[in-house]
């Protein structure tokens, strides 16, 4: 069983290939705004949703699909283990 730790390691693995390459990954914390600061825009949520989606196994509505869900790791991780339980 995947812990909230996993969840975080995996999302934050892809938003550093996908998103991030080349930057430092410990400027990647759990509470930097990845859609309010420019790092995701509406393509990027996309693959995000679709990377979340395929890995864990869950169905993000399209409500989900926001900055409130989405914006930090913390949140997405949140999300995945409301989804999840």
């Amino acid at each position: 069983m995947e812990t909230g730790t996993d969840y975080s390691q995996a999302v934050r693995n892809y938003i550093i290939e996908e998103f991030l390459p080349g930057e430092n990954p410990d400027n990647l914390t759990p509470d930097l705004p990845l859609i309010s600061g420019g790092i995701l825009d509406s393509i990027a949520t996309l693959k995000l949703v679709l990377f979340l989606e395929e890995k864990f196994g869950v169905v993000l509505e399209a409500h989900e699909a926001d900055k409130e869900h989405l914006d930090t790791i913390r949140s997405i991780v949140g999300l995945l283990e409301a989804k999840l339980r």
